[in-house]
């Protein structure tokens, strides 16, 4: 009895605290769907009243700085989550599985690197990019979030490699895989959850990453929407019902992502966090 109470106020307790982080996303939605004249009402609006999709016509649809800001978005989120499975399930399946000095001592210094702000690191990137011609590309973009993506992943998918068993792994050398066949068609598929889950972090990172779009994209051209989305704030004041409309975009990628992929998220932070 006490058990089952004890269980009863702490879903009750989730709930509350689950309930108090939503409230933002709760209040910029209801802002988005509000009039200029309505943002600011004494006592404000729960409810908008009447509810207007004018501020995603006019500041998502209709405009075409946020449009290429979404595509910029979208190209940095690809690129960087490509490559960084690209380098990362190799790397990682090679400090599990092979006999390398030093492994602690590497996975050390990726867990430095992660403890390093991206501020910076950009004003570092952006001398030695501006020497080889990668400011202001998609490539110097893309490459500046792997500096920090492709750390994490190897950190997450080495404990899933490590518990792929032996002998599944001999048997298909038996069968007549060699080292990278034998990762690739046997150790990687039992690892899914892992490679999902770097996936989902990696196009999210990217996704809403700011400060390396705002350093090494000074040209319109390239910058991600994390960038043009600060422009709706300016000096001459906020567009707060296009600012959220855009932010409700921006963030469904997010909601979608975390809605769908929560079991393999959260399984994969857990394995990569216990398992050594």
């Amino acid at each position: 009895m006490s058990e089952r109470i004890s269980r009863r106020w702490l879903f009750v307790a989730g709930l509350a605290v689950t309930a108090v982080y939503l409230i933002p996303v709760y209040w910029m939605i209801n802002t988005s769907f509000k009039r200029a004249g309505d943002i600011f009402a004494v006592p404000p609006d729960l409810i908008p009243m009447p509810p207007t999709i004018a501020s995603y016509v006019q500041a998502v649809f209709s405009d075409a700085d946020i449009a290429r800001g979404l595509a910029n978005s979208a190209v940095i989120a690809i690129g960087t989550t490509v490559i960084t499975l690209v380098v990362a399930l190799p790397a990682a399946y090679g400090l599990a599985r092979l006999r390398i000095r030093f492994v602690p001592a590497i996975l050390m210094l990726f867990l430095i690197v992660q403890m390093v702000p991206s501020v910076n690191l950009a004003f570092p990137m952006f001398v030695l990019f501006s020497s080889v011609g990668l400011v202001n590309s998609y490539a110097g973009l893309i490459i500046a979030n792997c500096s920090l993506a492709i750390p994490l992943a190897v950190t997450i998918l080495r404990p899933y490699f490590l518990n792929v068993p032996t002998e599944i792994v001999e048997a298909a050398k038996i069968d007549g895989c060699n080292e990278l066949t034998a990762f690739w068609r046997v150790a990687v598929p039992i690892s899914t959850p892992g490679v999902i889950t770097v996936a989902v972090v990696s196009f999210l990172a990217a996704w809403g990453e700011f400060v390396f779009g705002l350093a090494l994209a000074t040209d319109e051209k390239y910058q991600p929407i994390t960038v043009v989305l600060a422009s709706l704030t300016n000096a001459f004041g906020t567009r707060w019902n296009d600012l959220m409309a855009v932010s409700a975009v921006i963030a469904l990628p997010v909601i979608v992502a975390f809605v769908f992929l929560q079991r393999y998220i959260v399984a994969g932070l857990t394995e990569g966090a216990t398992k050594s």
